[in-house]
């Protein structure tokens, strides 16, 4: 009586082990397609940070080229 006692306890224990490790690998396959979606969306970002750096320095460019200008003029 006691070793089926313990062995069912042992398979309760090994049943509850292997559903956390089921539910475990489930969370981690959710976190790395989060972690592939927020890579994808700094690629992005960071595209578009750039773009944005690259305006900007055109446009401080053309201010510097009318300034000039305006200098020259007013002389």
């Amino acid at each position: 009586m006691q070793e089926a006692t313990t062995l069912e306890k042992l398979s309760q224990k090994v049943g509850h082990l292997l559903r956390n490790y089921d539910e475990l690998r489930m969370e981690n396959m959710q976190l790395k397609e989060n972690i592939e979606l927020l890579e994808l969306d700094l690629t992005a970002k960071t595209a578009s940070v750039t773009q944005m750096q690259e305006e900007l320095a055109q446009k401080d460019r053309e201010i510097d080229e009318i300034v000039n200008k305006i200098e020259s003029i007013l002389g």
